[in-house]
Order: C-alpha cells, then sequence, then structure tokens
C-alpha cells in the first residue's frame, strides 16, 4: 500500500526498531517468503517478446516521456533471460487510491492553496485513513503547500499534476529529502540512493523484486526529480538531510544501496552513523570520484552552459554502446533526466564529489558490504570497486557483465540478483541489532528453489588495518585549500618542480597564504577571487593570472563576471595591463567552458 503526502513528514511509532509503523488501521502484512530464483514470476508474452512497459511506480519527472500508459520507467528487452513482470493487479501491491495527509493552511496572496479533496470509501481490505487523512481518488490533484523556494516537488502554477502513488513530496525545508515508499508496510526498510543527474525511477526494474521482501525507500536529490532546489554543500549533508528525513518516518536501522554519489552517501553514513545502517551496497562507486579538478570543471561547463552538454554526453558515460544503440527509448530518458535537473544543485553535486575522499577510512566501515560494478564502466570502474574491496574489511565483489555505470539499468535482473542475495544474507548475520523480524512472521531457511545470480560475488579479501588520518594543521589546511582552489593539476605541477632552494618558499604559501588567509571566514572565495584578478592585473603579474582565472571560474565567477572585473581593472589600472589581462583570460575561459565534443 502506497501513500502520498504533502505535508512535514511526523515522527510516528514504529512497531519493532527498523521499520515504520503500519498506516493506522492497517491489516498487519506478512513480510513474503525469499526470492524463489529468476524465474518465479511469470512474465508476459513469449521468448524474445518486447514487454510491456512497467506500472507507474512514481510519477513522471519533468519531460519525463509521455505515452499512452501512465509514465514509467521505458522497459527493455533482456536477451536470454524471463523479463521481469509487471504487478499483479490483485493483492497488496494492487494500485490503491493514496491517502493524502492534509492540514489547515491559510493562502497567501499569490500562492495557492490546498486544492478540493473528494473523500471515498475505503476498496475492500483498504485500511480505513488516519485521523489526518483524506482518501481521494487516483485523478485528484492535489496542490501542494507553499515552500520558501519553489514549490513541492517542483511543480508550479494553481494546480499541480497527481502526486506519485506512494511518493512523498519535500516540504521545501532543506533539511529533508524528497522521497516514496515501495512494498509492506511492516517490512525492513532497504533505502536505495540515486546517481548524479538521475532520480529515483532509475531503480523502478529493481521494485517489483526487492519491494516483496522490503519496504522500499527511495529518494530524490535536492533539485533532482522535481524536489525542491536547496543544493547540499558535500556529501555529509546529503547524508544529514536523509538521516532527518527518515528520523520524521520513525525508521531507525536501514539497509542501504546506492549507486554513485547515492553510494557515497551510504559509504559516509556508515563511517558516521554506523548504528543506523544494518548493510550496505555500493553500486558504481568509489572512495573518490575521479579527480577533484575534472568534477570542478564539469561545475564550470555547467554554470556557463547549461545541462545540455551533460545530458548530450550522458549516453556514453552511463551506458554501454550496443545497450544504447538498441534501446532509443530509455537513452532519451536518461537524456531528459538530466535536462530537467536544477543546474545549481547539479554543480553542488559535482563540488561534493570533487571534495569526497574516504581511501584513509575504508577500513572503518564495520558492516556487511556488497560492492557492485559494471564490468565496462568507464567512470568508476572495476578499478575503483577492488580499492573498496581491498579497503572495507567485510566487503564482497560483484562484476556485472554487459553492463556500464548505470548497472541497475542496463542489467536489471542481474543487480535485482545480486542486492536480493546480499541483504537477505546480510540481515540474516544481523537480525539482532539491525530490523528484527516479528515473532510471528516465519519463512524458510533457504529459497526452495536453486538461486543462481546472473553475476557472481566474489570472496572478502583480507587487508591490513586502516591508518586513522592526522588532524589538520595550517599546512595541511592550506594544501587543502590550494588545491581546491587552484586544482591539483597545478598544484602538483608546482610540488613536482620544487627542490631543496623552493621548498620552503612552497611550504610558506601554502601555510600562510592558503592556510591562513584564504582558509578565513571573513570573505568568500567569489570575492576572495575578484580580489586576487585585480591584485594580479594591476601588479602586472600576470604568469599568475592563468591559474586564477581557472580559480576564479571553479569559485563560482562567471565568465561574464570575470570581464566586468577586467573592465573595471581597465579603468583603475590602466588599458596596457588589462588587454594583457583579457588576452590571458580568453584563453583560459575557452578551454574551461568548452563542453566536451
Amino acid at each position: 500500500m502506497s501513500e502520498v503526502s504533502e505535508t512535514t513528514p511526523q515522527p510516528v511509532q514504529a512497531p519493532h526498531p527498523g521499520g515504520p509503523a503500519p498506516h493506522p488501521g492497517a491489516p498487519h502484512q506478512a513480510v513474503p517468503a525469499p526470492h524463489q530464483g529468476p524465474d518465479a514470476v511469470p512474465a508476459p508474452g513469449g521468448p524474445g517478446s518486447f514487454p510491456a512497459p512497467y506500472p507507474p511506480f512514481g510519477g513522471g519527472d519533468p519531460g519525463f516521456p509521455e505515452a499512452a500508459v501512465a509514465p514509467g520507467f521505458p522497459e527493455a528487452a533482456q536477451p536470454g533471460r524471463t523479463p521481469l513482470a509487471p504487478l499483479a493487479p490483485q493483492g497488496p501491491f494492487a494500485p490503491q487510491p493514496p491517502h493524502i495527509a492534509s492540514v489547515p493552511q491559510t493562502a497567501e496572496a499569490g500562492q495557492p492553496g490546498p486544492g478540493p479533496q473528494t473523500a471515498s470509501a475505503p476498496q475492500a481490505g483498504q485500511a480505513s485513513p488516519g485521523p489526518q487523512a483524506t482518501p481521494v481518488p487516483q485523478a485528484a490533484h492535489a496542490v501542494p503547500a507553499p515552500a520558501p523556494q519553489g514549490t513541492q516537488g517542483g511543480t508550479q502554477g494553481a494546480s499541480a499534476p497527481s502526486a506519485p502513488q506512494g511518493a512523498q513530496a519535500a516540504t521545501g525545508l532543506p533539511r529533508t529529502l524528497q522521497y516514496r515508499f515501495d512494498g509492506p508496510e511492516d517490512a525492513p526498510v532497504l533505502v536505495i540512493g540515486p546517481s548524479l543527474g538521475t532520480t529515483w525511477h532509475m531503480w523502478d526494474r529493481q521494485i517489483p523484486e526487492l519491494s516483496q521482501h522490503w519496504r522500499i525507500f527511495r529518494y530524490d536529490l535536492p533539485g533532482h526529480g522535481g524536489a525542491p532546489a536547496h543544493a547540499a554543500a558535500s556529501v555529509a549533508e546529503l547524508g544529514d538531510r536523509l538521516l532527518a528525513t527518515l528520523d520524521g518516518l520513525g525508521v531507525q536501522r536501514f539497509g542501504y544501496a546506492g549507486c554513485s554519489i547515492g553510494g557515497a552517501v551510504g559509504a559516509d553514513l556508515a563511517l558516521r552513523h554506523p548504528h543506523r545502517v544494518a548493510s550496505l551496497a555500493l553500486v558504481a562507486s568509489s572512495p573518490r570520484f575521479g579527480t577533484a579538478d575534472e568534477f570542478r570543471q564539469r561545475g564550470v561547463i555547467v554554470r556557463t552552459n547549461g545541462l545540455e552538454p551533460m545530458a548530450r554526453t550522458a549516453p556514453e558515460r552511463w551506458f554501454t554502446p550496443g545497450f544504447a544503440a538498441a534501446q532509443p527509448a530509455i537513452v532519451e530518458w536518461a537524456v531528459q533526466m538530466v535536462r530537467t535537473t536544477d543546474p545549481g544543485c547539479y554543480i553542488a553535486a559535482c563540488e561534493a564529489l570533487a571534495a569526497f575522499d574516504i581511501r584513509g577510512a575504508l577500513g572503518r566501515i564495520g558492516v556487511p558490504t556488497l560492492v557492485l560494478v559494471g564490468a565496462e564502466d568507464q567512470v568508476t570502474g572495476p578499478a575503483e570497486a577492488r580499492t573498496l574491496v581491498a579497503g572495507i574489511p567485510d566487503a564482497r565483489l560483484a562484476l556485472v557483465p554487459g553492463a556500464s555505470h548505470l548497472a541497475p539499468v542496463e542489467q536489471p535482473a542481474a543487480v535485482s540478483d545480486l542486492l536480493l542475495m546480499h541483504f537477505s544474507t546480510a540481515w540474516q548475520q544481523d537480525t539482532s541489532a539491525a530490523i528484527p523480524v516479528l515473532p510471528h512472521i516465519t519463512a524458510p531457511a533457504a529459497p526452495s528453489t536453486p538461486f543462481v545470480p546472473v553475476a557472481e560475488i566474489a570472496p572478502a579479501a583480507a587487508t591490513p588495518d586502516a591508518v586513522a588520518p592526522t588532524p589538520d594543521d595550517r599546512y595541511e589546511q592550506g594544501t587543502k585549500v590550494r588545491r581546491e582552489v587552484l586544482g591539483d593539476a597545478h598544484v602538483d605541477a608546482v610540488n613536482d618542480t620544487a627542490d631543496a632552494f623552493t621548498e620552503d618558499f612552497q611550504e610558506l604559501v601554502t601555510r600562510y597564504a592558503w592556510g591562513e588567509v584564504w582558509s578565513r571566514d571573513g570573505l568568500d572565495r567569489r570575492t576572495r577571487s575578484v580580489i586576487t584578478l585585480t591584485a594580479l592585473v594591476t601588479s602586472g603579474h600576470l604568469e599568475g593570472l592563468a591559474a586564477h582565472t581557472r580559480a576564479a571560474l571553479r569559485n563560482g565567477l562567471t565568465p561574464a563576471e570575470i570581464k566586468e572585473v577586467l573592465l573595471q581593472t581597465a579603468v583603475y589600472c590602466g588599458i596596457p595591463a588589462a588587454g594583457a589581462a583579457f588576452a590571458v583570460a580568453q584563453k583560459v575561459i575557452q578551454e574551461e567552458t568548452t563542453p566536451p565534443a
């Protein structure tokens, strides 16, 4: 049974530590039997037939392809395997009229008030609505309450589209995330996180199987999938918002699976809040994503050109060439997800990934961990996966053939099988402390039919104990800030050319210029870049102008703003100095803001 809410999530009393309470008045639902193998659920059509699209697990994202049926994930053929079947029309997963929790609200000037709600009697076997719930037909339109920035769920105007079944719109507060539930209300909670530039729909094809065993909680990153555009500055902040959302729902302990940046959030939670995470799956993830320079440059490109360059290159980053050629509908769906993302939130996520580095802390992840990667992933490939497995004490590696970065989309059956195997085994080992099963719920000790995953989980590798990081001093803080502002390539080049004669000077610059002045809170980095560009032009030190023009772009200045700074210097510092500066800055800006071919 699914619930829809446009109000701030309220804490509820969970029946046991780890799962949300059932809906008031809802009959108790037993956890379904364990997975019965890849062919346990009959699929529509004969062998080789193209399966019908899935039912709409969530509403259409802005720009999501519309069809004669309700919007949902574009289905793809799976050669050599019976496709996953859509949900049956009867039973606990049958479509139900959503419940929209409502509270009295006062319409403000220029802001829409709550829309009319038509009451209807509950269906047979359906839970009665709670004290503050009014059942409405599925065709009803729910109008979100006013939000501080934008509107809930990304909708605008006096009449918003109907909320996705089972979805929860973010409240407009930056401390929570937009989310939705699927699966039995009394089952253990499995949280699933998306990749950068995607929405919770990237997991649509895992939901039919996973929701038979767990209460699936999916969330959108800020500014993704119509979520309010409250940018998060770091991976840790995303984790804090996720925990705040779960706290409001009474969910204390949970399993977690995340793709790419979603995996980074899970790893961060396992490090900072190990008592909350029962088991972990890191999909297409890494302890450090590429280089900080490339993610900061990606932010510069988006700030200058918008998201179109990222949307255009998404298929080659996310899918193998053969899959992209054979599944044009899914490719277009992926492109539309990127195009409809808020650019500011995308840039903030790039900055968060640029700063993310847990290589020295992997040994402190103490939960059973599955590291799953596509064999052809060119973004976070098998090498990064093996780094995770080598560092996490209780980790297993699963290599999925025929998949690139978005393995859950490209090879859904293999990913579903591996997640089912991992979380079933991991939670059996952790039942006393994780999410206990209610006493009267029983399940067989093993599947009744042989279970053969498409990809296999490798045994864990013995690893040495991780070395705890040492506290930052001024030099270490200066090195960190210098790399963030000037880029790793620049700092590495300077360090490589340093010798016994210049190394003390480089330490002086790092410790005092970057560890003290650039690290002060009195000015933001944008302002410091403006001052630095002006000072370099005034003093004629154009040898440093190229590096600081790149730094200004990374610190958030646009090419137009840099032009204004240089025009201002022309008035107060002289035309010749500004002319030379324009020539240097022009070359750098062209290099940094030109999208990839």
